[in-house]
């Protein structure tokens, strides 16, 4: 059998073929969720922490740009080069990989270039003060240096799970997180680099995980290979992958617009003790994700697949395996979370103040975080089908046209303060969620069943 046959999504059971990729990514991110604890792990604990933690949160949605738009080249191609491979077309899917990488070479270059030059406006429009600026500039201006890595071991590691190899995926991530753990405490401590030891730890790990996942997708157990030999430029290729990316672009920007918004409405009504607070909720939002989005994510190439091959009674069945093993692996977290707040807290900083602002604004920002499990599958379910609109609407939905707005109005209503900045991510995760799983409903699990039943009756 070969390595085709064998990673056939249409055969066997479809949930067991998404747990079968989910459970390495979820590994796979709970260890690069590690080491970025670590990161801050170590800055917080160091003379200036509280404030050098500060300034490593305030970059986060430049580092979720950057993210974006490898993401706009990952999540927009693998679904099609998967919808490919399930049609048997393996060289439609080389392809599409082949393309998507050297849109994440481009987009590299320039988002390195724009970012460097504007580090010092963006950081002031990012929230940071005359305290915390110095230990953000000094972060972002090393890091920056590994934006075209960072991009490829990000974006091109799906293409290796969407060929069913979910362990070689979770080595490119366990590969950087070992050696950012390594070299976190030699940089940070013994050569006394601070933030910028973090920085550099970071690009060298991701620099690792890059040359990992291209050896993969060149080598011999690929099925589908990365080749730049005999490769012929197609801008219908291009255009094709932009338009389904752009939903996974969209999640990411709008995260980081979201995330520039409360930093900087928190900074006006609460002080940087409060951009404090959200800098420790970002870093535990990461956790409390991992096992949505590893099921959510894993299913994209399964049900891509399905779809390629027409299979469409699988993909509603792995639709209702989706949504249900989503919400158990966000009610889990939810539970830790929502009963230990201070522990989490306490990773990062021990400062009373930061305990005392910091517990009640972590139930009310958690207090319905496994809401995003609807909104995950809804988002995933359009994605894999190659419904670029629908898949961009529910991007779009959440973060930009509910958190957004209620962060900044909800301070001003009834003395709320940063309490109402809190009180937004709650009230999106419940609308927005809800709005998206059952639109997707209507649009996509319905429509299917009739397809289904057509095809039954073709055969029969």
């Amino acid at each position: 059998m070969d390595n085709a046959q064998k990673h056939d999504f249409s055969k066997g059971s479809i949930s067991r073929a998404i747990v079968r990729l989910a459970f390495p990514m979820a590994l796979a991110q709970l260890i690069n969720i590690a080491y970025n604890i670590v990161d801050r792990m170590y800055i917080g604990h160091t003379p200036d922490g509280r404030l050098a933690f500060t300034g490593m949160g305030l970059v986060l949605p430049i580092v979720m740009i950057i993210m974006g738009f490898a993401n706009l080249c990952g999540s927009g191609g693998t679904p099609l080069a998967s919808m490919a491979r399930g049609r048997g077309d393996h060289r439609e899917s080389g392809h599409i990989l082949t393309t998507s990488f050297l849109m994440i070479l481009a987009l590299g270059v320039t988002l390195t270039v724009v970012f460097l030059a504007l580090r010092q406006p963006l950081l002031y429009l990012l929230g940071a003060d005359s305290e915390t600026f110095v230990y953000a500039e000094q972060y972002i201006s090393v890091y920056l240096l590994g934006t075209v890595m960072v991009m490829i071991s990000f974006g091109m590691n799906p293409f290796i799970n969407m060929q069913g190899f979910g362990r070689i995926g979770m080595m490119t991530v366990a590969l950087g997180a070992v050696v950012n753990i390594a070299l976190d405490p030699l940089f940070i401590f013994v050569f006394d680099m601070g933030v910028t030891g973090a920085a550099l730890a970071s690009v060298i790990a991701q620099t690792c995980s890059a040359v990992w996942v291209l050896r993969f997708l060149t080598g011999k157990k690929a099925t589908v290979l990365l080749r730049l030999k005999d490769y012929v430029f197609k801008l219908e290729t291009v255009g094709r992958i932009a338009a389904l990316g752009v939903a996974g672009l969209v999640m990411f920007l709008t995260t980081s617009i979201v995330q520039i918004i409360c930093n900087k409405t928190l900074l006006a009504w609460g002080g940087n003790l409060y951009v404090s607070v959200m800098s420790a909720i970002g870093a535990v939002r990461e956790i409390a994700a991992v096992g949505m989005i590893s099921i959510t994510s894993s299913a994209v190439p399964v049900l891509s697949f399905n779809y390629g091959a027409k299979q469409y009674e699988r993909i509603r069945r792995g639709i209702r395996f989706t949504t249900l093993a989503a919400i158990v692996a966000g009610v889990i977290p939810w539970v830790f979370i929502m009963v230990l707040p201070a522990v989490f807290i306490k990773i990062f900083n021990a400062d009373p103040a930061l305990l005392d602002a910091g517990v009640p604004a972590f139930r009310i920002y958690f207090s319905c975080s496994f809401f995003m499990a609807f909104q995950l599958t809804g988002q995933i379910v359009s994605q894999s089908l190659g419904r670029a609109k629908s898949a961009i609407f529910f991007s779009l939905l959440r973060k930009a046209i509910l958190v957004a707005p209620l962060t900044l109005l909800l301070p001003r209503l009834w003395g709320l303060g940063t309490t109402g900045v809190f009180l937004a991510e709650p009230i999106s995760n419940v609308v927005g969620g809800l709005s998206c799983y059952i639109t997707m409903i209507f649009i996509a699990y319905i429509p299917l069943g009739r397809l289904a039943r057509e095809n039954q009756e073709v055969l029969s």
